[in-house]
């Protein structure tokens, strides 16, 4: 099928949910994506931070034709091999200690609101359920985890929505205290704010939480669905902080582009559930399971993670470069490959004209430029991908 058919097709029969891009990508190799009409493209999106080895790696499509070939799905009523594996990988590499598996971030963030309020309720009682996040915060689409999200843009239209939560600016410690009260169980925040635009915590200020929270009996919950695995150049981004997390939650990544989310929680905190308390019919089944395996044991057996850190400091230089050019950045940040660029003008046409010269990029808040490139990404393509920005900049410029 051409785009075109593609694309009015999808028009014809999907629910209108999504503001798409006029593009039908067909096939991946790394970086690149090549649309119906054989169009290439450099892609600095990765799905939204999912294809974290890139489209189609090799070792990830291997494991999953072969498991696909073996045994795809049993119930969870029985023991899997791939989730077992899984679970101690993630174990052994983090500071939790029991995974449970599910679908997507929103499922598992979920279950960290679940288990965050279950194990409150054990220790200190039933007034114990609210949770505490953070403005400009995304958490997912669910009525919990939307209502979680500290925007109300996602909420309007899907109310009443489920009490229990509560709203601070985010990196305002103070704030945080002044909010904490008899009804908190929980705190729940994402070390870099990615869809809010892309918005890094301060040094300090996940102490102060963590601290904050060992004081009151509060529970610590990070969300990393965006910024885990490797993104931010750390394997997970508490660790660019000192902080545990009593729990955090990830996907994306995790499968390099099949569905998969995981929470993961300290032993103690784990052990509030029991059988019955949670569940889902999919989550770490063993097709899903070993494209997570497959993954992970790539990013850690092969440098990737270090590959984010190092590309990702020489792509934030040369984004600096063009902030220093052109009057209309306002601020560069980030870490790692998880980055953003504030404009004084509208990122929509920036976005448009990167993609007609084969860039795609991400824009979100209306100004900022989110910059999520596969972590295998190296020098040579984002110098490719800075040449695009600079022209697009300039013509921009001259039309102001």
């Amino acid at each position: 099928m051409t785009g075109q058919e593609i694309m009015e097709l999808s028009a014809r029969y999907v629910m209108n949910t999504y503001g798409r891009i006029p593009l039908a990508p067909v096939k991946g190799a790394g970086a690149r994506l090549w649309d119906a009409d054989g169009k290439e493209y450099l892609d600095f999106v990765a799905g939204i931070a999912v294809c974290a080895l890139g489209h189609a790696h090799p070792a990830v499509a291997q494991a999953v034709a072969e498991q696909a070939r073996r045994l795809m799905h049993v119930s969870n009523l029985y023991y899997i091999e791939p989730q077992a594996r899984l679970a101690q990988l993630l174990a052994e590499n983090s500071c939790g200690d029991r995974v449970f598996f599910c679908n997507s971030g929103a499922e598992a963030n979920e279950a960290a609101i679940k288990l965050a309020r279950k194990y409150a309720k054990l220790h200190y009682g039933p007034e114990k359920y609210e949770i505490i996040t953070a403005l400009k915060s995304f958490h997912g689409r669910t009525l919990a985890t939307v209502t979680a999200t500290g925007q109300p843009k996602y909420q309007k239209g899907f109310e009443p929505l489920p009490p229990g939560f509560k709203y601070v600016p985010f990196n305002d410690l103070a704030a945080l205290e002044a909010a904490a009260g008899p009804h908190t169980c929980a705190v729940l925040l994402e070390p870099v704010q990615g869809e809010g635009g892309v918005h890094p915590a301060q040094s300090d200020y996940l102490k102060g939480v963590q601290d904050l929270c060992r004081r009151r009996g509060l529970l610590l919950i990070f969300d990393e669905v965006q910024c885990g695995l490797g993104r931010t150049g750390r394997l997970f981004a508490y660790e660019y902080y000192g902080v545990e997390p009593d729990i955090f939650t990830l996907a994306k990544a995790l499968g390099n582009g099949f569905p998969i989310g995981a929470m993961v929680a300290k032993e103690e905190v784990a052990a509030a559930f029991s059988p019955g308390d949670h569940a889902s019919t999919f989550g770490g089944n063993p097709l899903a399971c070993t494209a997570a395996l497959a993954t992970l044991e790539y990013m850690l057996e092969n440098g990737v993670v270090e590959n984010a850190a190092r590309v990702g400091a020489y792509f934030k230089e040369r984004l600096l470069e063009l902030a220093g050019r052109f009057p209309f950045v306002r601020e560069v940040r980030g870490l790692g490959l998880l980055l953003g660029m504030e404009l004084a003008i509208e990122g929509a046409p920036i976005v448009t004209r990167c993609r007609e010269r084969g860039l795609l990029l991400n824009c979100v808040d209306g100004r900022i430029l989110r910059f999520l490139p596969p972590l295998i990404i190296g020098t040579e393509e984002v110098d490719q991908a800075a040449g695009i920005l600079k022209e697009v900049f300039r013509e921009a410029l001259e039309r102001r």
